[in-house]
């Protein structure tokens, strides 16, 4: 339908993005369905996947749609407002080393922080479970806790980290890790090269700083890029692109209003501060990121895709040279949220719908 694509937004003067008509044909597949907040997916060599669900659980879905009982092993996350399991990420090497990270919710209502733990997956629930980081200072309440990871090539870790809602100004201290994207090694410790790695003007983890509440990480694999998106407060969600040392300016500039109405901030750029790649106002609530890389949709290559739980749909985000330069909205007869949004090793993009009864979908050529 025509009207689909006829989506008024209010664009960025640093970029005005163009509302793109429909470039490839697909078809939605539902591989599993009943899977209670599904929150992040991963692929696992022989085919079939790992499901992690906000209420914590981690699932072994086969390639069928057949979905196992929970795995043992698992932490016992913080399911408190927007606590819970966050990410689950299989190592590079998994193939040799069955190592996988799992990012949540940890603590007590009182005093809690985003935390990852690494472990080997057996045939019924991970081993071997170590605590790899865990974000400081403690905050109270759960909002806010960021939570995606991947990994770059040299086979550090890049985590984010929210800024607790209530502790904004965090995200501004270096010393800080709330409102941050931390880098750190297999082993949990600080890289040498991160750019406060000496702890003089800065934590040695924090690799960025000036981040509200990232809900999407992706990293270009040709060129070793890390792109984010975040959530801003009344208006202002972000994509960024991520430079080691970089202030991305929340809250000290924000292109978003207080829920009240007030401002957060009377200034949308300043001084040493980034500029978003894009910027949405009114808010789309972004939720799930993707680059695809794949052969199976060769109009959709190189292009960022983010969930928009707003509007119960995805945005494609037409990238040339590294700019964005068109938005087309996808997958809205789906009328539901999508919370990830993931590539698959088959070409094929992958939904994760977030209700109780969340399914897994396979978008097909």
């Amino acid at each position: 339908m025509i009207s689909r694509y006829l989506v008024a937004l209010l664009m960025t003067p640093l970029l005005a993005l163009s509302v793109l008509p429909a470039q490839a044909d697909y078809q939605l597949e539902t591989v599993a369905e009943d899977l209670n907040f599904p929150w992040s997916i991963a692929f696992l060599p022989d085919g079939n996947y790992l499901v992690a669900t906000r209420p914590g659980d981690l699932l072994r879905v086969s390639k069928d749609g057949d979905v196992s009982e929970p795995l043992s092993g698992t932490p016992e996350p913080l399911v408190e407002g927007q606590g819970g399991y966050f990410d689950i990420m299989l190592d590079q090497d998994f193939t040799d080393n069955r190592t996988v990270y799992l990012s949540f919710a940890w603590g007590t209502l009182d005093a809690n922080a985003t935390r990852i733990v690494k472990a080997t997956l057996g045939e019924s629930g991970l081993e071997n479970t170590e605590v790899l980081f865990t974000a400081s200072p403690t905050k109270a309440a759960g909002a806010h806790f960021g939570g995606k990871m991947v990994q770059l090539a040299d086979g550090t870790i890049v985590l984010a980290t929210g800024d607790g809602f209530d502790y904004r100004e965090a995200a501004q201290d270096t010393f800080s890790q709330l409102g941050k994207i931390i880098r750190l090694n297999k082993d949990g410790s600080a890289p040498a090269d991160n750019p406060f790695a000496d702890g003089k003007a800065g934590n040695p983890y924090v690799w960025s700083y000036g981040h509200r509440n990232t809900q999407g990480l992706v990293v270009d694999t040709t060129t070793n890029t890390v792109y984010n998106h975040e959530h801003g407060p009344q208006g202002g969600d972000e994509i960024n692109r991520i430079e080691p040392g970089k202030n991305y300016g929340w809250p000290a500039i924000t292109y978003g209003i207080n829920y009240s109405g007030a401002y957060v901030s009377p200034f949308q750029q300043a001084p040493g501060m980034e500029q978003p790649l894009k910027y949405w106002v009114p808010s789309i609530a972004p939720s799930g990121f993707a680059l695809y890389e794949g052969d199976a949709f060769p109009a959709w290559r190189g292009d960022l895709f983010v969930g928009a739980l707003v509007d119960k749909e995805v945005r494609r985000i037409d990238m040339e040279d590294g700019q964005l330069v068109a938005e087309e909205p996808l997958f809205s007869e789906l009328d539901a949220r999508i919370r990830d949004v993931r590539v698959g090793p088959d070409g094929f993009l992958y939904l994760l719908t977030d209700s109780e009864t969340g399914k897994l979908i396979r978008v097909k050529p």
